[in-house]
């Protein structure tokens, strides 16, 4: 399982790059020829906007496999190894609450905006929720994964604070 979510993170980085050179692309390309020709290509704000929401919820998925998010651990760095276990364990309950949430407004959202057509570009709006879909499905896997870690005690007491240190500290 280690290896399909790690191939399948990199994967997710490469739609990551190609999503904001085409947001590079549509909002440079726009911006000159609004300056230089007076006219625009109508879709590129929809289409950049909807790329912008679509990295943001795949970074989301790639920081949290690799657990880049930020966070304290004053507290619970000074608990033992099985204090540790347990507050780990429910954060990742917490998370799998979270992303149930998640799942079930995203869905409802794509339902309702499945006939529905963007402004510009005509595209359904459901591709713009479905990236709540994405987000959580793999988020869970991620969780769940990290969880049947823990609990197998696959995981090192010093991995028992899954943070990373600010950059401005290193």
């Amino acid at each position: 399982m280690d290896k399909l979510l790690h191939n399948y993170c990199r994967m997710l980085e490469v739609v990551i790059a190609a999503c904001l050179a085409l947001m590079v692309l549509l909002v440079f390309g726009n911006v000159v020829l609004r300056y230089i020709f007076n006219s625009g290509i109508s879709v590129s704000e929809e289409m950049s906007r909807w790329l912008f929401v679509w990295l943001t919820f795949l970074g989301g998925i790639v920081a949290l496999r690799e657990h880049a998010h930020l966070g304290t651990e004053i507290l619970v760095s000074k608990l033992s190894a099985a204090g540790k276990k347990v507050c780990l364990l429910t954060a990742y309950a917490l998370m799998l609450v979270v992303c149930g949430m998640l799942f079930s407004g995203a869905l409802e959202q794509t339902k309702i905006n499945w006939d529905v057509s963007a402004p510009s570009s005509g595209a359904s709006m459901a591709w713009f929720y479905a990236v709540g879909l994405v987000f959580s499905v793999s988020a869970i896997a991620i969780l769940l994964n990290d969880i049947f870690k823990v609990l197998t005690g696959r995981v090192s007491e010093a991995e028992l604070i899954m943070i990373k240190e600010s950059e401005d500290q290193l």
